[in-house]
């Protein structure tokens, strides 16, 4: 009985995670990367 609860669980947030529609980040980043950090 505790198989088949675990495994609704689990499939049930497997669904759940494939259909939440996560809204991308709209705030944005700059940062100013030294040239020294790069190879020659």
């Amino acid at each position: 009985m505790f198989l088949v609860v675990a495994l609704l669980a689990i499939v049930g947030g497997a669904i759940f995670l494939a259909m939440w529609d996560i809204p991308a980040p709209s705030q944005r980043i700059e940062q100013v990367l030294p040239n020294d950090r790069f190879p020659k």
